[in-house]
């Protein structure tokens, strides 16, 4: 028989016989890889691990610690649960069920409304779908077979899916027991191979995420190949509803949502006290690198959006109003903007870079159904900056500013990774601009020895983009700073320098956010320290608690004197008793309170309570304002 090579991940070649399957030879490397193997990656293409190998190519043999044998896993999960859902409640109808970051969903239409008790019923049928360990087969129909075959079901999603493919499409399906569902695949070899689950929640969905579409009913669930990364996953998401940062926002009185304005979030004193010092930090450190900060409208005219690309890429995103009947729109994005504001005058190469910060407030069109707080709204601050520079200047400017998301990160402690993304279906631009802008940011995070994913396809319309990946502390990622390279949008409104051969010249364009978000930001900042800020940022920083009225005139002095030096203190003069006035400081995550009774105010001292350790013991006041102040300017 016939030999071919193959390469694998580490660049071992291997020469196998033609038609050996991808599990032939993860045995053939090891029994262990073999039993840990979830599918494959021929070239470019996942496999299952019974397809056969016909040619030299690349080969990955994927095991569920990869990202891509996650999908695999999951996705094979996802059949396992339809199956379950079919076998309960056999009336129901099956629209998709892919696999998702940190688990899968299913979606269903169903006259059984689902309630939380059901999730057990559907959890213990899919464990016995795993026990009778049955194998996944793939068999594949020319499109009329297929659809014919899913008419016969009655299975009305799978028929509008079929229906949207080309007339000379081939359609494959997957085989389990007597269940088959319409999948392109890959998939695990048997679902005894799916060792840990959990089903974790109901929730609405519109079918193809489409308001005017039927509204489904969406079961969201995950897997794991071991019982005990499950678990951990469990206890990081009980975690993360104490830290959720609605809950917690409501309860330190940050901010609040409200049905005469859904998704435009309504900030309290205290949760603009946060906002104003994210906002001072942004302006210090701005000024400190050369930027100057503008402000531009929120409505502008309708016929910028079509010059600058947003109409055809993202009005569905956009609200529009009319004003002496011409037709406006309220930016979505800063970036038309600071474009008139550049163009306003005439520069010279010897002007650029030009660095031109805006706190931006955009709307955008969100469904009500993904609204979520601060996380997902519908009127946000963008930190933005735009940069003008000259093509010489480009890496210089971008590592200026991975050394500004560096900096800004390390004020808060977090740890992050970077993914490169490049040239969406959509794009603006010939090939050559968006290979040059690719370039650019390649060479730049190279340079810094920074370690990226790339994430194909997946750059904004004008241009390729650095996006940063904060980690909180109970491991969760969210996407904060992007830089973004655009060639396009100074092609679109001709913008021009003056070079030093006296001729008109086209700059280049870095758009670029720091905290991505104000609100989400704050969001993410409530949740990664549960509430419990570092002083620098706490709305309150010392609560003044007296023990009983003849102990307020002393603590008034106290609160007069921090005040006057930049404490943020706040006195509880209630006639409640100081257990009580202790408990709550404690459950409004106060850093540092000071109690006074007879022996503080004798001496003129303070006990101090710190939220963390508790008793602290007597301090001087002088002692104990220059600790914290101290602590503040450190950014503690």
């Amino acid at each position: 028989m016939e030999n071919i090579k193959i390469k694998l991940k580490d660049g071992t070649v291997l020469e196998i016989k033609k038609g050996n399957t991808v599990l032939d030879v993860a045995n053939e490397i090891s029994s262990g890889l073999a039993r840990m193997a979830v599918g494959g990656k021929i070239d470019d293409e996942l496999v299952d691990l019974s397809a056969k190998i016909q040619n030299d190519c690349n080969l990955s043999i994927l095991r569920f610690d990869d990202e891509e044998g996650k999908d695999i896993y999951r996705h094979t999960s996802a059949h396992i649960m339809a199956q379950a859902v079919k076998r309960l409640f056999p009336d129901t109808k099956l629209a998709i069920g892919p696999s998702i970051e940190n688990g899968f969903y299913y979606d269903f239409d169903s006259e059984h409304k689902f309630v939380p008790k059901d999730l057990e019923k559907i959890e213990a049928e899919m464990k016995k779908i795993i026990k009778e360990n049955l194998t996944l087969e793939k068999f594949e129909l020319p499109r009329e077979e297929a659809l014919a075959f899913v008419k016969e079901q009655s299975e009305d999603y799978k028929v509008e899916l079929i229906e949207d493919l080309p007339e000379d499409s081939i359609i494959s399906f997957y085989r389990q027991g007597e269940f088959v569902d319409l999948c392109a695949g890959p998939h695990l070899p048997t679902t005894k191979r799916v060792k840990a689950l959990k089903l974790l929640s109901i929730a609405g969905a519109y079918w193809r995420g489409d308001e005017k579409n039927k509204m489904l009913q969406r079961i969201y669930a995950t897997s794991f190949d071991k019982k005990k990364d499950l678990d951990e996953y469990l206890n990081m998401l009980e975690e993360a509803k104490k830290r959720d940062h609605r809950k917690l926002g409501k309860e330190l009185d940050l901010f609040s949502m409200h049905g005469e304005g859904p998704g435009f979030p309504f900030f309290h004193p205290k949760g603009m006290i946060i906002r104003n010092l994210l906002e001072d930090l942004w302006r210090k450190e701005h000024i400190k690198r050369g930027y100057y900060e503008i402000k531009t409208p929120i409505i502008l005219s309708e016929e910028l959006w079509h010059q600058s690309g947003h109409w055809d890429h993202y009005k569905e995103n956009m609200y529009f109003t009319q004003i002496d009947e011409q037709d406006y729109a309220i930016k979505p994005m800063n970036c038309p903007g600071a474009i008139l504001v550049y163009k306003n005058k005439m520069h010279s190469y010897r002007d650029l870079p030009i660095r031109m910060g805006e706190l931006g407030l955009v709307h955008r069109h969100e469904l009500s159904g993904v609204l979520h707080g601060l996380m997902r709204v519908r009127c946000f601050t963008q930190d933005d900056a735009h940069l003008f520079m000259l093509p010489e200047q480009i890496k210089e400017e971008i590592i200026g500013v991975i050394e500004f998301v560096e900096y800004i990160y390390g004020v808060f402690g977090f740890d992050y990774h970077v993914e490169l993304s490049t040239k969406p279906e959509n794009a603006m631009g010939t090939n050559e601009e968006w290979e040059r802008a690719i370039s650019a940011l390649r060479e730049a995070l190279e340079e810094k020895g920074i370690p990226y994913i790339v994430n194909e396809g997946d750059g904004a319309f004008y241009g390729p983009k650095i996006d940063f990946h904060i980690k909180d502390c109970i491991g969760r990622t969210w996407q904060c700073s992007t830089i973004q390279l655009d060639f396009q949008m100074p092609q679109r409104f001709d913008l021009n320098y003056v070079g030093a051969d006296g001729e008109k010249h086209r700059p280049i364009m870095i758009h670029r956010v720091l905290y991505g978000s104000i609100e989400r930001f704050i969001g993410i900042l409530i949740e990664h320290f549960a509430g419990k800020f570092p002083t620098w940022l706490s709305p309150v920083q010392v609560k003044i608690l007296p023990i009983t009225d003849k102990h307020i005139g002393y603590a008034k002095e106290l609160e007069k004197e921090m005040k006057e030096k930049g404490i943020r203190v706040e006195l509880d003069s209630r006639n409640e008793k100081i257990g009580y006035k202790i408990r709550e400081a404690q459950l409004n995550k106060i850093p540092y309170m000071l109690i006074i009774g007879d022996k503080e105010l004798e001496a003129k001292t303070v006990a101090v309570r710190t939220r963390e350790d508790g008793d602290k013991g007597i301090e001087g006041i002088s002692i104990f304002i220059e600790k914290i102040l101290q602590e503040i300017e450190a950014g503690k």
